[in-house]
């Protein structure tokens, strides 16, 4: 039994990196399994096709950066600190993966959404709820800032559904022009856009 759940986790990481590197629509199972190194029957015992393939994938991928999302936005930290540690953490994620493999990979969500949200409908649907989930917790975060007074917002949700897609798109940036740094004047955009009435603050430590 170890090794079926192990022989599924190498197949969605070997999928979960094929992705990230060259996209979906190019990739086939046989190639998804030689990566792996598992047989190609493998495969067809965890997942019915490469889209279900993609789906877990997707899923995967979100659990780990909502528990980050989680970390950040629900922390103790003031509200819009608690933004700019967002930021932050992105931006050093993508050099992360820079220094990696030598180029950044921008946003899995992002990615797939531009190569197949008119191409696959449960792709899509997913890719939607994923982003509606971060705007709901940028929302959250919005709203107590403005309830401090630090923020003027009409709308505390198209507020925060424009900072997402701020991120996504110097995220997107960064990987159009291969550099983690397109990313360094979001801070300053999100207080511009949020209409921030307090001062540029440094980072909390830690």
């Amino acid at each position: 039994m170890g090794r079926i759940s192990d022989a599924r986790e190498k197949i969605l990481d070997a999928a979960h990196e094929l992705i990230e590197l060259r996209g979906y629509s190019g990739l086939g199972v046989a190639e998804i399994c030689k990566a792996a190194d598992v047989p190609k029957g493998s495969f067809y015992y965890f997942f019915e096709s490469k889209e279900a393939l993609a789906l877990a994938v997707i899923d995967e991928h979100w659990a780990g950066e909502h528990g980050d999302w989680k970390r950040i936005l629900h922390s103790d930290a003031e509200p819009l600190q608690r933004l700019r540690r967002l930021f932050a953490e992105t931006e050093a994620g993508q050099l992360a993966g820079q220094q990696s493999c030598g180029t950044v990979s921008g946003c899995l969500f992002g990615n797939l959404t531009l190569e197949l949200s008119n191409q696959t409908e449960p792709i899509r649907l997913r890719l939607q709820k994923i982003f509606e989930d971060q705007v709901d917790m940028v929302e959250q975060v919005v709203t107590e800032a403005q309830q401090r007074g630090e923020v003027s917002v009409a709308d505390a949700h198209e507020a925060a559904r424009s900072v997402v897609a701020q991120l996504e798109g110097q995220v997107m940036f960064a990987k159009l022009y291969n550099s983690p740094q397109r990313l360094e004047t979001l801070w300053h955009n999100c207080l511009s856009l949020l209409g921030a009435r307090v001062p540029q603050a440094a980072l909390p430590a830690g």
